[in-house]
């Protein structure tokens, strides 16, 4: 494991030097980009919710959602403005692995792909994830239970050209790696560097410090963030905001940067209004479009 180096603050000084593409004043919404989402369980729709409106929020211009049958007409109602495709189920209520076929096209045709949020670390989406990585190109966002790939098939991320972006939190970050959760905090720098090196993809760690890594071995913190952002689908939102910077065409790094970023301030400008804790991961989405202006 590489020795831990200096780190360089992400501010929004530091977001200058890496901005996002101008939608230009004449753009329409092809020109911001299309995102396709693939996850949710039967139990876990929420997380997908949460995920494919913060796409939009980041300024996404088209928004297609994958997910449970059964479950598909309900998220396609919530979200409104997305075409929501529902897929053939597993008794466990997972998206059938068989599904990647026909995904592949869908997700070779959009600008951006994310999958993870809300699903579970369980085998069959770790097939699914699998056969999705090997089937298309386009940038991606790996998250929650798709993160699991990772350590089933190391490989996996080598050929991508360094398109991928993840977004593990402490925890997860311990399961892939067989260590514990405290081991993951105390050394959380030189194992992101680690591992964006070895799995060739931008890794934006989850912690009370998010570390930012990239595979060749650049290295940035955001400490700003709060304990109010420790909430149920925040980091579905997290990854959502990173899959629309995607779609919009930033680079990896520059969607990590600006997605944590976004993501902390918005829990920075809820605290004020609402209080450190007890707000809600659905009410950081108004937060990002001001956050964007300034």
């Amino acid at each position: 494991m590489p020795k831990s180096q200096r780190s360089r603050k992400v501010t929004r000084a530091l977001l200058r030097k890496f901005p996002l593409p101008d939608p230009g004043a004449h753009g329409d919404k092809e020109s911001r980009g299309r995102v396709l989402v693939i996850g949710g369980e039967v139990a876990l729709p929420g997380g997908l919710v949460l995920a494919a409106i913060a796409a939009l929020r980041a300024g996404a211009g088209k928004l297609q959602i994958a997910t449970c049958k059964s479950i598909a007409v309900q998220i396609g109602v919530a979200v409104p403005e997305s075409m929501s495709l529902g897929l053939r189920e597993t008794g466990d209520g997972t998206i059938d692995p068989g599904s990647a076929k026909k995904l592949k096209a869908l997700a070779n045709e959009a600008d951006a792909v994310v999958i993870g949020p809300g699903m579970s670390m369980r085998k069959s989406n770790t097939v699914l994830t699998r056969e999705l990585l090997r089937s298309t190109q386009s940038p991606v966002v790996v998250d929650a239970g798709a993160l699991l790939v990772l350590k089933a098939s190391p490989a996996i991320l080598q050929d991508r050209k360094g398109n991928a972006v993840i977004t593990p939190n402490e925890s997860e970050m311990a399961t892939l790696l067989g260590i514990t959760e405290t081991e993951v905090e105390a050394d959380a720098s030189a194992i992101a560097l680690d591992f964006a090196a070895r799995f060739n993809t931008v890794v934006a760690l989850k912690g009370p410090t998010t570390i930012i890594a990239t595979p060749d071995k650049l290295l940035f913190r955001y400490s700003r963030g709060d304990v109010g952002l420790a909430t149920s689908g925040s980091g579905d939102t997290l990854a959502g905001l990173t899959a629309g910077l995607l779609a919009r065409g930033a680079p990896p790094l520059e969607a990590a940067l600006w997605s944590v970023y976004l993501h902390g301030e918005a829990g920075n400008r809820l605290a004020r209004k609402v209080g450190r804790i007890g707000y809600l991961a659905r009410e950081l989405l108004a937060e990002i479009p001001p956050l964007l202006e300034n």
